[in-house]
């Protein structure tokens, strides 16, 4: 069976004006900058793309304006809500957008038991026939989509192909691997345990550095997966400074101000969270210089 979710997918930034509404001329120019690197589609609206801070309008376009840049790469977005009828709904209007899958999250605030967690993604992964890939971030979110679970989903709905697993345990993807159905992808979800997590199984990355490093996050994907350890290895060890910080309470902040530093974006959040303080930019600053400074030969 064909893999959907195969490469390194964007979990792209939202880009914002000063005024705090949404720069579609730039998400465009983002995202196709980032395709001709050789990315394999965009997740927005996740995370990292701070969609608990856009109204529903706001998603709509920006996803209106990723399928309209991409010509035909998927779009997947990141589908939570407050609601399960919220999200439903937002998975249906993604689907009318013309996007070609979805990365179903759990509610924001309420988590519970799996009886209700159960409950909630089977009604958003059953409410399009779009591919859904189901994201597992029990650090961000509170729920913990165990293995067993996952298979329980995975043989009542055949559109579920693909998890993203974000718990940073290796020995998750290996489990998840050695039993999952062919079907189902495994997508690496933090950064800084790419080359651990291909190795383990997985077949796509959805990244976040990549937004300001694209070619060279393409480059340490293909170099793992083709095997290509000691030159990964290489790669690797001098990304990890910046990989990491995707892993951290203010990695949003921290993946725009990168952008913002290399050129190639601004530091604009939406409240509640706040650009960074002199100290903290300063720090990242410096972790970014001596990357720049220090970038090994293989890297693009």
């Amino acid at each position: 069976m064909s893999k959907l979710f195969e490469g390194v997918f964007p979990a792209i930034t939202t880009p914002f004006n000063a005024d705090g509404s949404v720069d579609h001329a730039f998400l465009r120019e983002h995202a196709q900058w980032m395709m001709r690197s050789g990315c394999k589609g965009m997740v927005p609206l996740g995370s990292l793309g701070e969609g608990n801070t856009l109204d529903h309008a706001e998603k709509l376009a920006v996803l209106d304006t990723l399928v309209g840049a991409l010509g035909g790469a998927p779009v997947v977005p990141g589908i939570a809500s407050l609601s399960t009828h919220g999200a439903v709904k937002l998975a249906q209007d993604a689907q009318a957008a013309g996007c070609q899958g979805l990365m179903v999250l759990p509610p924001y605030v309420y988590s519970s038991d799996w009886r209700e967690m159960k409950a909630h993604v089977s009604a958003v992964i059953a409410a399009t026939d779009l591919p859904v890939i189901l994201y597992n971030n029990p650090l961000a979110y509170r729920t913990d989509f165990l293995t067993p679970q996952i298979l329980e989903l995975a043989a009542e709905h055949p559109n579920l192909r693909g998890v993203k697993e974000s718990s940073a345990d290796v020995r998750r993807v290996t489990a998840l691997k050695a039993t999952l159905p062919p079907q189902v992808e495994l997508l690496v979800g933090v950064d800084d345990a790419l080359v651990e997590g291909v190795q383990a199984g997985a077949t796509g990355w959805i990244a976040g550095l990549v937004n300001a490093f694209p070619a060279e996050s393409v480059e340490l994907f293909e170099l793992t997966r083709a095997g290509k350890l000691e030159d990964a290895a290489r790669l690797y060890h001098w990304f990890l400074p910046l990989l990491r910080m995707d892993t951290v309470t203010k990695f949003v902040q921290l993946i725009k101000f990168v952008q913002q530093e290399v050129g190639h974006g601004s530091a604009h959040v939406r409240p509640p969270r706040l650009e960074l303080s002199a100290e903290e930019a300063s720090a990242a600053r410096e972790v970014l210089q001596t990357a720049l400074d220090t970038r090994p030969a293989s890297a693009v």
